[in-house]
């Protein structure tokens, strides 16, 4: 008797971790046919390959990893874009939930997009060195944003090992230097409120402080010690506290209103990824989650960050982006931590350790600009070959 389940399917695919997260990345033209259009049937295949949604919360029947920076999906295909090589879209996969945020940017991840467009084919060759660093021009598609990533090479290759280590990763690999050109949001304002710093009235909280910003990523910055922290915490404070988490999410949700991003808290719920919560305190001393030393002289402020409902292990990519931002904007939150003043740019500490970002803003008129903001981080292949999903998942 034949089997009445349809069998699996095989999709090519490389699982890559860029920063400090790792993702599933596909070519576009390698997807099923229905999945190479945005809609139901390709968050429904990203879902099943990720393993969500999982009500063990531990992705064991998919690619994920059951963390906001290992349940992410990459697609790529060449640029429709004049000037750039490359067109990437991201989709933050929710662990618990059938749904796939596709409103903002994973800046971790985009570290990789240059090796992964390199080695598909996705970038003229004659951009690319024998010997060097090929310039792979990104465009971010989630949020319209151009990206440069510079990636070595070596012997007409993609070059992956090297010396450069990044706090919140286990091994030392090369080193990807990644721009973010005009970080800021493109539909209006860096600061969509008007004001460097608002009162953020939160029911049952109170008022904070907040500066809220677009660039890399929406984010709400807020003082440590005004919801009761002191900018040191790892992860165990707040994601085993479940009032915390809580009082985090409501936080966010009243914040996305005033930011302009939902008309009503309750759609909050269905905007996991965006905007994301941050809270920093000027430098002091801390052991990293690894064990490391961190010293109030080696940084300049603290910053801890929420991504999907639960402190970073280390610190997004795109967040790292608002902070650099934030920070060398004279009386914002950021920047009044890092001890005022004009700068441009700034190292943090975050739960692995620390990490160097700088930008270049200007004010024009009575608003500010953020040209780019510049960071290091590493990729590498960790598994390339094909996905298997059952032929009726999507």
């Amino acid at each position: 008797m034949p089997n009445k389940f349809p069998p699996q399917i095989k999709i090519p695919a490389t699982y890559m971790r860029g920063g400090t997260s790792k993702g599933v990345f596909f070519n576009l033209t390698d997807l099923p046919e229905a999945a190479q259009v945005p809609g139901e049937a390709r968050d429904k295949l990203l879902l099943r390959v990720v393993g969500s949604p999982d009500p063990y919360g531990k992705h064991t029947d998919g690619m994920g990893g059951a963390t906001s920076s290992t349940s992410k999906t990459v697609i790529l295909s060449k640029s429709s874009k004049p000037d750039h090589d490359v067109d990437y879209l991201f989709g933050q996969v929710s662990i618990d939930k059938p749904f796939v945020d596709w409103s903002g940017n994973c800046g971790n991840l985009t570290a990789a997009v240059g090796s992964f467009a390199i080695s598909s084919g996705l970038v003229d060759p004659s951009r690319i060195p024998d010997n060097g660093v090929a310039v792979v021009r990104i465009w971010q598609a989630n949020i319209e944003k151009t990206i440069v990533a510079h990636v070595p090479i070596s012997n007409g290759e993609v070059q992956e090992t090297g010396d450069f280590e990044l706090d919140g990763v286990t091994f030392p690999a090369a080193e990807v230097k990644v721009e973010f050109m005009d970080p800021a949001d493109g539909e209006g304002s860096m600061f969509p409120t008007g004001n460097l710093v608002d009162d953020l009235e939160v029911p049952g909280i109170g008022t904070l402080k907040a500066t809220m910003i677009n660039a890399g990523i929406p984010t709400i910055f807020l003082n440590a010690n005004e919801v009761n922290y002191n900018g040191t915490e790892l992860q165990e404070a707040i994601n085993n506290d479940g009032k915390a988490l809580l009082m985090f999410e409501l936080i966010r949700a009243h914040g996305a209103v005033k930011m302009g991003l939902i008309t009503d808290i309750e759609e909050a719920a269905n905007r996991q990824h965006t905007p994301k919560v941050a809270f920093v305190a000027p430098p002091a001393d801390y052991v990293s989650s690894s064990g490391k030393q961190i010293k109030a002289d080696d940084i300049d402020l603290n910053v801890r960050a929420l991504s999907m409902g639960k402190l970073h292990h280390a610190m997004m990519g795109t967040a790292a982006v608002a902070i650099a931002t934030a920070a060398t904007i004279p009386g914002t939150l950021v920047n009044l931590a890092a001890g005022g003043g004009d700068r441009q740019g700034v190292t943090f500490g975050h739960p692995s350790g620390t990490l160097k970002v700088g930008a270049e803003t200007e004010k024009q008129g009575n608003d500010w600009v953020a040209k780019k903001v510049i960071m290091s981080r590493s990729a590498r292949v960790l598994m390339e070959g094909w996905v298997r999903v059952p032929g009726d998942c999507f």
